[in-house]
């Protein structure tokens, strides 16, 4: 039988772990030397880099939908917070210093979280979904990741996934942040909306580029180790010339992902 960490032994534990967490990341925003973006701008600038959006309600297993409806009002305060930020050259974009913390007092309801492997209700829960969104606007940008988290977990099917699997950023007030860090002379912003049915993000600029990047996935399959089933995929991005008929002028491995799976694949998903 594996150890148990101490946060995991007694909840006053896990409490002291978590704001020692906290109150380091808190030092370092103070400390570091970095510029984190705080300019909002309600015109937007005139070149779109990526568009996507993102489904707000899907049925996650036997999660209570009541949470995933929750879910749209913490989205809602994330929104108000970021949209139409402004990310100059030399700065660097901080979900959490531009969000803050998720409480009740603030507005934030509860939904779904993962903590120790494990899908529960938490306040705040499922703002995940705006970092997973504007991770795959960044990836489809010269923007640089600079912080990034994903969840080592798969809990739900692939109940209406269009993205690939793992291509989300995972975050938790305050210490796994989401960043993104400009090193180009563009200047960047990021605008984010709800619709009826939606959360839609973009990445804009000042300046029209002359290239796009095509982000796709490779190599996925599902495993069975013992009694336990995993995930494992690649996911690559190419830079293509806009202009010249769409030259390749360069192609990465992003990520190798591995993680365990919460739930029983399909058959056809083993066999894939």
């Amino acid at each position: 039988m594996s150890k148990k960490l101490l946060s995991q032994r007694h909840p006053i534990f896990y409490f002291l772990s978590i704001w020692v967490k906290r109150i380091g990341r808190m030092i370092e925003w103070k400390l570091d030397s970095k510029v984190y973006s705080k300019t909002f701008q309600n015109e937007k600038l005139p070149y779109r880099v990526k568009k996507h959006q993102s489904k707000l309600i899907r049925k996650l297993g036997d999660a209570e939908m009541q949470l995933q409806y929750n879910k749209v009002d913490n989205l809602k305060i994330v929104i108000d917070c970021i949209n139409g930020l402004i990310i100059k050259p030399g700065e660097t974009f901080s979900f959490y210093n531009i969000v803050g913390r998720p409480t009740k007092s603030r507005g934030f309801k509860e939904g779904i979280e993962l903590s120790f492997g494990k899908a529960r209700a938490g306040v705040g829960g499922g703002i995940c979904q705006s970092t997973n969104l504007l991770h795959w606007l960044a990836l489809h940008s010269p923007l640089t990741i600079t912080e990034r988290h994903h969840h080592s977990i798969d809990p739900f099917p692939d109940n209406g996934r269009v993205l690939p699997w793992a291509s989300g950023s995972a975050v938790f007030y305050n210490y796994l942040d989401f960043q993104l860090t400009n090193h180009t002379k563009w200047t960047f912003q990021i605008n984010l909306w709800l619709t009826d049915k939606t959360i839609d993000g973009e990445i804009r600029v000042n300046k029209e580029l002359d290239f796009a990047y095509h982000v796709f996935e490779t190599d996925h399959k599902f495993l069975k180790k013992d009694d336990q089933y995993f995930r494992t995929n690649k996911i690559w991005r190419k830079k293509i010339a806009k202009f010249e008929s769409g030259r390749l002028l360069d192609e990465e491995l992003l990520y190798e992902n591995y993680g365990r799976v919460l739930y029983i694949p399909t058959v056809e998903q083993l066999r894939s």
